[in-house]
């Protein structure tokens, strides 16, 4: 019995070993990667996977891409949580907030700044969705004490693949080569130009692609979120900028619309008026959702996703690189229950990006902006009308536009349609991998 006994303790011994030195090198191969990609360049090439599923091209094989490719894939599955101890642990009542991140740090730290201003901050998660890995604003988020905090990171962007789809391969026809041209060049792409014979661009259909991964991941891959029934999801952008009363606002209308518009499936808290004032600081309209007044700030629950991600062909195959316009494509022609917007009239949560990829702009003052915004909010401060006890529905407009929807292209190429269904739960295609062997790839990551 007591050599049994000293055989159980003695393999108990051994087990504790190997636990503790797996442990350790489990710890060092993540610092190494950290180490490996801290200088990474931008214009470092990623792997190109050849459209007839032939060999890698030896050429583009650069050893910097490649480490970088695996970090973020770890941190996807890490799913870390900052500030967890103190904040946590995320629960039903935890406030979600996303925000999409490209590679403005300027109006980044704006945003933030407001965010550390807001009440009730502390009771969020906030998680930042990059399409670019970058030091800088790594170290910036990550720096953030007043919340929890997790980055997801896109895992199709141009960074990754700069020269093979999803990125611009050189093969490719070019934006305006035009349907001769492109026929005599054989580029890669000469059979989808889109509506107004353009060919597609990478860093515009990058910014659809990441809105809608992120909406994914969020919503049905997170350990965090999978198993909650119908929490809500607010949306925010880098270049957006918070009113210290828009948590307490977001809780309000959610309480009230609940009882008293039982229709509307989304809030939105930004106009683009950018005032704030003592006429419209508690008042809500009531509309169904239109994409250029109710894009801004916008929040819905799971049950409303799982209805738009049922109509995901209607977002991925629709010749649209705007998010919301294809999104409007969806509220139109697919979904049965249609998309109502509660909106707040004076706005909690305002934009601020003067400059970008949908700006000509180069004359940019983002300096201005802020302070012109802060002047409105305290003066909102000193008329006392942040956190209204009360909130008055004063519209309320149930007709459906009819007017025929205007796209406007760049989304033409069956492999941005393919590369978008393929990140979509329960809307895997076969007929992709046809068009886009690399799809294969997405598994792989």
């Amino acid at each position: 019995m007591i050599r049994r006994r000293l055989d159980i303790l003695f393999y108990i011994v051994i087990f504790f070993t190997m636990f503790v030195v797996f442990t350790k090198i489990r710890e060092s191969s993540l610092h190494n990667f950290q180490n490996q990609n801290s200088d990474f360049n931008e214009n470092d090439t990623a792997l190109e996977f050849n459209t007839d599923n032939a060999k890698i091209s030896k050429q583009q094989q650069q050893p910097k891409s490649v480490p970088l490719k695996k970090l973020l894939a770890m941190k996807n599955v890490e799913q870390k949580i900052l500030n967890e101890k103190k904040y946590g642990p995320v629960t039903k009542e935890t406030i979600f907030i996303t925000i999409q991140v490209h590679n403005r740090i300027e109006y980044l730290k704006y945003l933030i700044d407001s965010f550390r201003n807001a009440k009730d901050i502390d009771k969020a998660l906030l998680i930042f969705s990059h399409d670019v890995y970058e030091n800088n604003i790594n170290e910036l988020i990550q720096n953030i004490d007043f919340a929890m905090v997790m980055q997801i990171f896109y895992p199709y962007s141009i960074q990754l693949y700069p020269n093979v789809f999803p990125g611009t391969d050189p093969r490719d026809c070019g934006r305006d080569i035009g349907k001769e041209k492109a026929i005599e060049t054989d580029c890669f792409n000469l059979q989808y130009p889109d509506t107004y014979g353009h060919y597609r661009e990478s860093k515009y259909t990058q910014m659809k692609h990441h809105w809608w991964w992120k909406l994914n991941r969020i919503f049905d891959e997170l350990k965090v979120t999978k198993e909650l029934k119908n929490f809500i999801l607010l949306l925010v952008e880098e270049d957006h900028y918070v009113a210290p009363d828009f948590i307490y606002i977001y809780k309000r209308m959610q309480r009230s619309l609940h009882l008293e518009c039982p229709k509307c499936n989304i809030i939105a808290l930004g106009t683009y008026s950018q005032t704030l004032d003592s006429m419209s600081y508690n008042q809500i309209e009531i509309a169904p959702w239109t994409t250029n007044l109710h894009n801004m700030g916008m929040a819905f629950n799971k049950t409303t996703w799982l209805k738009i991600r049922n109509c995901a062909e209607y977002f991925c195959t629709y010749d649209e690189y705007n998010y919301d316009f294809s999104l409007q494509n969806i509220n139109r022609k697919c979904l049965k229950e249609k998309l109502f917007t509660a909106l707040i009239r004076g706005p909690r949560i305002y934009h601020v990006g003067e400059c970008g990829i949908h700006h000509a702009k180069t004359n940019c003052d983002v300096d201005n902006t802020i302070k012109r915004i802060d002047m409105d909010i305290k003066s909102a401060q000193r008329d006392r009308i942040l956190f209204p006890e009360d909130l008055e529905i004063v519209s309320t407009n149930l007709r459906h536009p009819t007017n025929p929807l205007i796209n406007n292209g760049g989304w033409a190429d069956k492999r941005d349609h393919c590369l978008c269904l393929e990140m979509t739960a329960n809307k895997k295609n076969d007929e992709c991998h046809k068009i886009f062997p690399a799809t294969n790839d997405i598994n792989d990551l």
